[in-house]
């Protein structure tokens, strides 16, 4: 749950950073924040889910 949460935030400030820099406009950000709302109701969503734990374990494993 920490880590879901951590990365809609993250992917929310990336978000406004883009929409704030002219780099994405406002109508390409909503198209793109509903293909990921109904993506997670789709098939897909548990094989997403596990990659980005997947992901989300191997950086947490890194050590400086």
């Amino acid at each position: 749950m920490a880590i879901s949460l951590s990365v809609v935030l993250m992917l929310a400030i990336i978000l406004v950073v883009l929409i704030r820099n002219g780099s994405l406009k406002a109508g390409p950000a909503v198209v793109a924040v509903l293909f990921g709302f109904f993506l997670a109701s789709t098939g897909m969503a548990p094989s997403i889910q596990r990659i980005m734990n997947s992901i989300a374990e191997t950086i947490n494993q890194i050590s400086f």
